[in-house]
C-alpha cells in the first residue's frame, strides 16, 4: 500500500471490507470492530475480528434496505445502535429509524428492537449506555434535521421522550424560517458530558445545551456564517472541560475547496453562556485543494467511555489530508504532532478519511468514506 505521508503514525493493518470499502463510524468491543457504511454498495454494518490488528478479518456483513444507509453505530455494553436513514439523493422505498442489536455474542449481532421514524430517519447518535440516547433526525413536519432524545431503559422498546428544534423548523406547527434559503439549520449530533450536551447545527454553528431528564435547553450558540461568507456545515463540538474549551469542526461538502474555508475553531467556555473564540487549529500543509475530493476537518475521536481518553492529544479526520494528531496541552500553542495519509485506491481521486476511533491501548481505527475501507494505525510516539 502506498503511503503519501506518515509522521509519528504507522500502518498496522487494513481491510477493504470485502470490496465494500465505503466505511463510516466505528465502534470497538474487545477484539470485534463494528463499521457503519455510507451505503454506496448496499452494505449496512460490517463486523471484523481484529484480534490480530495486522490481519483484520471480516466475519459478517449486514446488508441494508434499498435506498437506505446505516452509516452510524453506537456501542455500550452488549447493545449496539445502528441508524437507518434515506440514502442521499435516493428514491423510495427506504427504512427510517433506529435499530437495536444484542451483541453479547460480539460477532453475531441479533436485532432485538427498532424505533421507526415517520420521515427520512436517524442521522448520527450519541449513546454511552445511559438511560437516554440523543440523535439528529429527519421527521415529517420539520424542516431539516433536529435533535431527539430516546429512552433506552428497555432496549427492545426505545421510546421518544423529547424533541429539540431551532425556532422555525417545526413547519407542521405553523413555524416559518426567518433565515434565507442559502442558510441551513440542521442538527448533526451532540456529545454528552454529565448534564451538558455539545453539538454542531450546520450553519447555525455550535450549541451548548443543559440536560434535564433527557430534555435539552439551549444555553448558548455561536455561528460564523456571516463571518466566512458561506455555508459552515458545523459538524462536531468536542468538549475539553479540563481546559474549559470546546473544539469545533466545520465539514467540507465540496471538492477542490470550492466553498467557504473549513477550519477547526477553539472556544473558551469558562462562561458557557458566552463562548469566546480564542483560536483555530493549524492546517495541514500541502496541495490538498488540488488533489480532488474534500479537504478539511470532519470528526474527532470523541473520548467515549471505554476508549482512549485525552484532552491533551486529539485525533482528527481530515478527508484527503488523512488523519491528523494534535497536542493541545497548551491551548495557546496547538501543535500538529502526527499525520497519516494513504494513497487512494484505483479509480478514486483522493483518500477521504472521515471517522476515527482510538482504543484504550492506543490503536487507531480510521475509515475512508468511498472505497478504501478501514485502516488500523499506531502512534509511534508515547501517548499520555
Amino acid at each position: 500500500m502506498e503511503i503519501l505521508e506518515s509522521r509519528n503514525i504507522e500502518l498496522v493493518g487494513h481491510s477493504d471490507l470485502n470490496g465494500s470499502g465505503d466505511g463510516m463510524q466505528i465502534m470497538l468491543k474487545g477484539d470485534t470492530l463494528y463499521v457503519g457504511h455510507m451505503g454506496y454498495n448496499g452494505m449496512g454494518t460490517s463486523i471484523l475480528d481484529v484480534s490480530d490488528p495486522a490481519n483484520p478479518q471480516v466475519v459478517r456483513q449486514i446488508p441494508i434496505a434499498e435506498n437506505t444507509h446505516s452509516h452510524k453505530v453506537q456501542l455500550a455494553g452488549d447493545i449496539l445502535l445502528v441508524n437507518h436513514e434515506q440514502q442521499l439523493r435516493s428514491a423510495t422505498p427506504f427504512s427510517a429509524g433506529l435499530a437495536v442489536y444484542d451483541v453479547s455474542k460480539p460477532t453475531d449481532p441479533v436485532q432485538i428492537g427498532f424505533l421507526p421514524i415517520n420521515g427520512k430517519g436517524v442521522h448520527r447518535i450519541w449513546w454511552a449506555g445511559d438511560q437516554y440516547a440523543y440523535f439528529s433526525v429527519r421527521e415529517e413536519g420539520y424542516h431539516e434535521r433536529f435533535l431527539m432524545t430516546v429512552d433506552m431503559s428497555d432496549p427492545t422498546d426505545p421510546k421518544i421522550v423529547s424533541r429539540w428544534w431551532y425556532p422555525g423548523q417545526w413547519e407542521a406547527g405553523g413555524e416559518k424560517p426567518d433565515w434565507d434559503s442559502n442558510f441551513r439549520f440542521r442538527a448533526h449530533h451532540v456529545i454528552v458530558r454529565g448534564n451538558r450536551a455539545y453539538g454542531g447545527y450546520g450553519d447555525g454553528g455550535m450549541m451548548i445545551f443543559a440536560i434535564d431528564d433527557g430534555k435539552l435547553e439551549l444555553l448558548s450558540q455561536r455561528s460564523w456564517y456571516e463571518e466566512v461568507g458561506g455555508r459552515t456545515d458545523t459538524h462536531t463540538v468536542l468538549p475539553l472541560l479540563k481546559h474549559n474549551l470546546v473544539v469545533v469542526t466545520d465539514e467540507p461538502m465540496k471538492e477542490y475547496c470550492e466553498e467557504a474555508k473549513k477550519v477547526v475553531r477553539v472556544f473558551d467556555i469558562t462562561n458557557e453562556r458566552e463562548p469566546v473564540q480564542i483560536g483555530t487549529f493549524p492546517e495541514p500543509e500541502g496541495d490538498f485543494c488540488e488533489r480532488g475530493g474534500r479537504f478539511g476537518p470532519h470528526n474527532f475521536h470523541e473520548n467515549r467511555p471505554g476508549s482512549y481518553i485525552s484532552e491533551d492529544i486529539l485525533f482528527l479526520t481530515y478527508f484527503n489530508a488523512g488523519l491528523r494528531m494534535y497536542d493541545i496541552s497548551d491551548p495557546s500553542d496547538i501543535k500538529e504532532i502526527g499525520a497519516f495519509v494513504p494513497a487512494a485506491p484505483e479509480g478514486q481521486k483522493a483518500i477521504q478519511i472521515n471517522d476515527v476511533f482510538v482504543s484504550e491501548e492506543g490503536l487507531i481505527y480510521a475509515t475512508d468514506r468511498l472505497s478504501a475501507g478501514v485502516f488500523i494505525l499506531r502512534p509511534t510516539i508515547s501517548l499520555p
